[in-house]
């Protein structure tokens, strides 16, 4: 399974890369399932459904379907959270699996950065990070830094990154974008 990551601190436009990303490589025929960590309690569910009153109620797992789309919900229910490799398993077959978050897990990834949070870069520390996209210059830089907003850019080193065709080899081969 082909994953490549996001990271960087919050506010740092993570979120906003992600999107363009995705956006950028379904847009060239790829499927693209992605991962997001959240560092606080999240729900997809809201008080009062009947999926909600399920888990409520104890259930462990709950299937939400409908025409449009399904989902799984699955409560911890005091377990651990499981590790990245794990959530992986539970996906279908991708091209490529985009992942936000996770900045200490060892797989290949991009740092956001921007300057108004005042934060550091964390690439200095991190050797899975193999380059920066960011809003500013930043110094002693010893990887790739693009332009935070050049999505094709990004994309394209991505997608050398993992052994998947940017648009120039698409290009070269004759296929249309």
């Amino acid at each position: 399974m082909r994953v490549y990551g996001v990271t960087g601190w919050k506010n740092s436009g993570k979120t906003h890369l992600m999107v363009r990303l995705v956006e950028e490589m379904t847009r060239r025929g790829l499927t693209v399932s992605t991962v997001k960590h959240a560092h606080h309690a999240t729900d997809v569910d809201h008080p009062g459904r009947d999926s909600f009153r399920h888990r409520e109620a104890g259930a462990r797992e709950v299937i939400v379907a409908s025409p449009g789309r399904w989902a799984v919900m699955h409560e911890l229910r005091g377990n651990a959270e499981p590790t990245l490799a794990e959530l992986l398993t539970k996906l279908s077959p991708a091209d490529l699996v985009l992942i936000e978050g996770y900045k200490r897990e060892g797989h290949p990834k991009i740092e956001a950065h921007r300057a108004e949070t005042g934060r550091p870069l964390i690439a200095p520390g991190n050797p899975s990070i193999r380059a920066v996209a960011s809003d500013t210059t930043p110094g002693g830089l010893d990887r790739p830094l693009f332009d935070l907003d050049d999505t094709a850019g990004i994309t394209d080193f991505i997608l050398r990154e993992v052994g998947l065709p940017t648009a120039q080899d698409r290009r070269e081969s004759g296929q249309d974008e």
